[in-house]
């Protein structure tokens, strides 16, 4: 509004023949008054060691809130396989009924739940040969994942199976197949860790399932108030040269080595039943304007 009323202005001014006078007057200001101003920098610059690599973290101050759907994905083509595949991909989803309560706010049937992300970063490991990898994250991010994953290469740390006869909460690993072990790499099916224990082998139906039945996670952490999602700072997806990058957490407690190719760090605070999760699967949100159903994927 601004700009127009200046043009308006200048149009006057020039229709008339007045020439305009610029009068303005610099004034100090206080110290008490510089500190009641705040503001922030579009993008900051962090450089960070690392013990076999150096890493530069650029962030941006901007805050999103977003509904996306890809149709198909396939990350990490190589050597016979895919590190990430998934088709009907989605970020964010729709209310199915009137009254639905996601982090507090109520929603209607048809309006959009976003998925919620603040400051984005790009962050790059370096070490003598060049860039051995970088990533791409949030500082703050939680909602809805949906997808149709058939191949999986990453962790989804905070997510939780309930066993139905005993109520016993255990943790979960991702599986290349049926009959493999625990592994982080172009994984398959997702099931159960015994507590104290190696993994078991996958079973499906017994103690796992494809990734196929997970159709919908929340990504966040664990908030104070009940059936609320908290922000998580440990979504992101990296892309390495080499073996062994160690990805600092953004408060530099914690590092996550990951392998080379493409690793997902997908945190949820989700658990689902055993039952559920080997059985039916886990319902999908709605996730387009038309509801396409619960299991349609």
């Amino acid at each position: 509004m601004k700009t127009q009323a200046y043009g308006y202005a200048a149009l006057a001014t020039f229709c008339l023949g007045i020439s305009p006078v610029a009068q303005a007057d610099l004034k100090p200001i206080s110290d008490d008054a510089m500190g009641e101003v705040t503001g922030q920098a579009f993008m900051q610059i962090e450089n960070i060691a690392g013990e076999n690599h150096d890493f530069t973290r650029m962030t941006l101050g901007m805050d999103v809130e977003t509904r996306v759907n890809v149709d198909d994905i396939q990350v990490g083509q190589i050597d016979g396989g895919t590190d990430f595949s998934a088709s009907h991909l989605a970020l964010g989803h729709i209310a199915r009924a009137n009254g639905e309560v996601f982090n507090g706010r109520t929603y209607n049937e048809g309006e959009v739940i976003p998925f919620e992300a603040q400051r984005p970063y790009i962050e790059l490991a370096e070490d003598a040969q060049g860039l051995a990898g970088f990533r791409l994250g949030f500082q703050q991010a939680r909602g809805s994942v949906s997808s149709h994953t058939t191949s999986f290469s990453g962790a989804m740390p905070g997510l939780k199976v309930r066993e139905d006869e005993s109520g016993t909460i255990y943790d979960t690993a991702l599986f290349a197949g049926e009959g493999e072990t625990a592994t982080n790499y172009r994984a398959s099916h997702i099931g159960i860790v015994p507590n104290g224990d190696e993994p078991l082998s996958c079973v499906s139906g017994v103690n796992c399932a494809q990734l196929t039945n997970l159709r919908s996670i929340i990504v966040g952490d664990e908030a104070a108030a009940e059936g609320e999602v908290a922000f998580t700072d440990g979504f992101f997806i990296g892309f390495q040269r080499d073996e062994n990058v160690d990805w600092q957490s953004l408060d530099g407690a914690n590092t996550i080595s990951v392998g080379k190719g493409v690793f997902i760090n997908l945190p949820t605070n989700m658990t689902v039943d055993l039952s559920q999760l080997t059985g039916e699967g886990v319902d999908r949100l709605r996730t387009h304007q038309v509801d396409m159903g619960t299991k349609l994927f």
